[in-house]
């Protein structure tokens, strides 16, 4: 090899190490690691995927049919009611006890005993309250959604055998919260993100081919068996040996309580997340109930829109939950500050990019004249009610991070605000959007987050100076 070629090389070698310095430098600033890689490619898919399925809703589904489909998931919702908010306690009480814990090389879980020990009780007392609620949830989504549809026989939909098998479903589906919740909680997000995102894929594809073979609002319910028979394939190849551990094994010193430890944390969630339905899934019925089925159809799709802000915005922050939690067990705080900031600075950033871009998209969807845009403009809310939503929407994401960070401490101040916003956008849907239908909904969801969200902040600052000065 003469001179020059050596020469080249050697220049060659110098800019892709240059260039893996830059790629490393960014992948530092941005906080990307295999989780947030994974959620963001999550997200990225849902960013491709979702304009497929709603142009597939739109150009194959009726309006009528559009409006039942996404009511079938707004009354999914409540199951929220059965929940009650123990999978976030769940994560965040394993967190903890995760931070003295590790997987061996066969997938067991070794560390100290009394973790251990304690980690087994919380398991424990999550699956028997998720089975239990796997059967209340079967019977009260079946008889509820039944009643709630019953006099809507005028727009000749056929929805009850898809209803009553997708109420089956999600009963069946509520026994797997407890295992993504100690998967989360126990810092494994990097392989689980990396199953939410194919699961997401495999759930996508089943829903397009749904569609275009004419399954109508069997769709939800072919979606929902997909991605049971993944969950299934996924936790037992991946994680038998941990769940072995956790399942079968009897605590062998301390345990966790859930009436002394988990309640006093867990009814501040419940009350949270009972109130995150008035919130989130509150409108589509309302609309549905007040003003049709089309009405609600297109309230349904651009909320299903509108709500990838914040599952953009979670790529970054449900990740670093498990890390948050290890930081404040092992008290350093500084170090859980700075990554606290880095990731809200972040989060703000992408979350009002996001909210730009959406309305960008409305706003020409409904000025390009062209019948298909037309057409899909026709399924959607108008530039200025989506606007007004996507500003509500923004002020409820930018306050995710301080609440998460005040959750891992395993307590739950926020509880208060999250009651007296879900009265102020229930009362606000309830009222409002019988009179003044989707215009009066956004309007309601604004003002309540302009109140609520400053409340939100005001909490963590109080609090987190509060519990680091002990």
């Amino acid at each position: 090899m003469n001179k020059a070629a050596a020469l080249k090389i050697i220049n060659l070698s110098i800019h892709i190490n240059k260039i893996k310095t830059s790629l490393s430098k960014i992948q530092k600033s941005l906080e990307l690691d295999t989780a947030v890689f994974f959620g963001l490619l999550g997200k990225l898919w849902m960013l491709c995927s979702g304009p497929i399925t709603a142009l597939l809703i739109a150009t194959r589904f009726s309006k009528e049919i559009q409006g039942y489909y996404y009511t079938f998931f707004n009354i999914v919702a409540l199951q929220v009611f059965v929940e009650m908010g123990l999978g976030t306690v769940i994560q965040q009480f394993a967190s903890h006890e995760w931070a003295y814990l590790k997987l061996d090389n066969k997938g067991y879980i070794i560390g100290n005993k009394d973790a251990l020990s304690r980690l087994i009780s919380i398991t424990h007392i999550a699956f028997k309250w998720y089975t239990i609620g796997a059967l209340i949830v079967i019977v009260g989504l079946s008889i509820g959604g039944y009643l709630f549809f019953a006099d809507s026989s005028q727009f000749h939909v056929d929805w009850k055998y898809p209803w009553f098998c997708l109420a089956l479903l999600t009963g069946i589906n509520i026994i797997f919260v407890p295992a993504w919740s100690l998967l989360e909680g126990c810092n494994q997000v990097s392989t689980l993100y990396m199953y939410r995102f194919f699961n997401g894929v495999i759930s996508s594809i089943f829903v397009w081919f749904s569609i275009l073979l004419g399954a109508h609002l069997w769709t939800p319910v072919i979606s929902n068996m997909a991605t049971l028979i993944f969950a299934s394939i996924f936790l037992t190849g991946k994680y038998l040996n941990f769940f072995k551990t956790l399942i079968w094994e009897k605590p062998s010193g301390p345990v966790i309580s859930w009436r002394l430890h988990m309640l006093p944390m867990q009814w501040r969630i419940a009350l949270s997340w009972m109130s995150g339905y008035f919130v989130f899934s509150f409108f589509t019925p309302v609309l549905f109930k007040f003003h049709g089925p089309v009405v609600a159809g297109q309230f349904g799709m651009t909320w299903s829109i509108v709500g990838l802000m914040g599952a953009i915005s979670g790529s970054w922050l449900s990740p670093r939950v498990p890390q948050l939690a290890m930081l404040i067990s092992q008290k350093k705080y500084d170090e859980l500050d700075r990554l606290f900031w880095k990731i809200t600075k972040i989060v703000l950033w992408i979350n009002a990019t996001t909210a730009f871009v959406i309305w960008f998209i409305i706003y020409l969807l409904n000025t390009l004249d062209y019948p298909f845009f037309t057409k899909f403009a026709s399924h959607i809310l108008s530039p200025s009610t989506a606007g007004i939503l996507l500003v509500g929407q923004f002020l409820l994401v930018s306050s995710f991070p301080f609440s998460i960070y005040l959750r891992a401490h395993k307590k739950e101040p926020v509880m208060p605000v999250s009651v007296l916003s879900a009265i102020m956008v229930g009362l606000s849907t309830l009222i409002l959007g019988k009179y003044y239908s989707v215009m009066g909904i956004v309007t309601g969801y604004l003002i309540t987050h302009m109140i609520v969200v400053p409340m939100v902040f005001f909490i963590w600052y109080r609090k987190r100076a509060e519990w680091h000065s002990i």
